[in-house]
């Protein structure tokens, strides 16, 4: 019913993946697959409810729609099981300022922040930025290629070693960004026991769940624990990721109340109006997109995945339980990071994002977007596996 296969020129348009390049790479002539935002149409229904209002000429103060709240609630209902307040949710502009926003008022600076590398850069990034600092669980490496949550575990046992009494928060990727782990709900209620024991607060990014791979099925971190902050938006899933049009969502009342008083007292829950209406109509009406992108990113992965068994056996596939990206084992073809990233942009021309970039653990991987028609993602394959011979 949907054409993802639709080829979509976005260069000229201000967009990062295209017209940062050459700033990025040193060359604006490279097939993009880095950042995070696809490369398919965003949904009709969500450009025509954005037309309709914007045929109205006045552009002025505007207040939340009195059906956001409600909306969200059922898509949590429906996607996840998860039958959650309208009280307990709030607008925030963006999954990175949500994550600032929550340190600066949980934290000061000097206190500790745990992150679980390699794992989505900002996580490091926002907390050494602010004056926190960062303490570093990396993650468990399993095996080489298979499922994600086969490649990779939490290490619980160095969480409690590094864990003192400055240690005031943990970032979590639910799913993980870059690995495509689905967390299982036996795993999610192991590290909420020790944070509960530490009184260490859980910031959940969930923003990758409504697009789960292959049958996996995401846990909300929140129902394992109410002493959680989620991070949620549906800005992936539908391509909206220039809208901000990121929510908290928190159940805990101690938690929320005076948080949410100092967010409206800051207007930094003050949404864009736009902003309201792409989101809106995305999770009102947009399931069945969501489902038919699911199984074109499926078998884009399928794809990837033998293509790359076959032609490029060096190089393995952490097949991702979520999202439409895939984190690739380069370490077998003996290359330093800098040879790496010049194998990919300079020999083959492709732009992926570099492994090191996500922290401990990442040297010798690449992140790979596959949110693109297949027929891009055949032609980087071969110009790959062309200079990789």
């Amino acid at each position: 019913m949907y054409n993802f296969d639709k080829i979509i020129d976005r260069a000229g348009t201000n967009a990062v993946k295209t017209d940062m390049l050459k700033a990025n790479f040193g060359s604006d002539n490279l097939i993009p697959l880095w950042v995070a935002d696809m490369d398919f149409e965003t949904p009709s229904f969500i450009i025509e409810a954005l037309r309709l209002r914007l045929e109205h000429p006045v552009l002025g103060y505007t207040v939340t729609s009195s059906t956001y709240f409600p909306t969200i609630k059922k898509w949590i209902k429906d996607r996840h099981n998860w039958d959650i307040s309208t009280d307990w949710i709030s607008f925030v502009p963006g999954v990175v300022h949500g994550l600032a926003l929550v340190l600066e008022y949980f934290t000061r600076p000097g206190d500790k922040v745990i992150i679980q590398p390699p794992v989505y850069h900002p996580f490091r990034l926002v907390p050494q930025h602010t004056g926190r600092e960062v303490v570093f669980n990396p993650l468990k490496f399993r095996q080489t290629g298979g499922r994600a949550s086969d490649c990779y575990e939490m290490d619980f046992e160095n969480l409690e070693s590094v864990i003192d009494e400055h240690c005031k928060v943990l970032i979590l990727s639910n799913p993980h960004n870059p690995a495509g782990i689905v967390w299982s709900r036996e795993t999610l209620q192991r590290l909420a026991t020790i944070c509960r024991k530490h009184k260490i607060l859980i910031i959940s990014d969930e923003i990758h769940s409504d697009l789960t791979l292959f049958g996996s099925t995401h846990t909300p971190f929140a129902t394992v624990s109410d002493e959680a902050i989620i991070l949620h938006a549906p800005s992936k899933t539908f391509n909206i990721a220039g809208m901000n049009s990121s929510f908290f969502i928190i159940p805990n009342e101690k938690i929320r109340h005076d948080f949410y008083h100092w967010l409206k007292a800051e207007e930094h829950n003050s949404a864009p109006f736009l902003s309201i209406i792409a989101a809106e109509a995305a999770l009102a009406f947009g399931n069945e997109w969501r489902l038919e992108l699911i199984k074109y990113l499926e078998g884009n992965t399928r794809f990837v995945a033998e293509f790359i068994e076959k032609e490029i056996p060096r190089i393995k596939v952490i097949l991702p339980e979520a999202s439409f990206l895939i984190w690739l084992d380069c370490r077998n073809l003996g290359l330093s990071q800098p040879e790496l990233i010049d194998l990919f942009v300079k020999k083959a021309g492709l732009a992926l994002n570099d492994g090191s970039m996500f922290g401990i653990g990442g040297e010798g991987f690449m992140r790979l977007n596959i949110g693109c028609p297949r027929s891009v993602l055949e032609k980087a394959l071969r110009q790959l596996s062309i200079v990789n011979c």
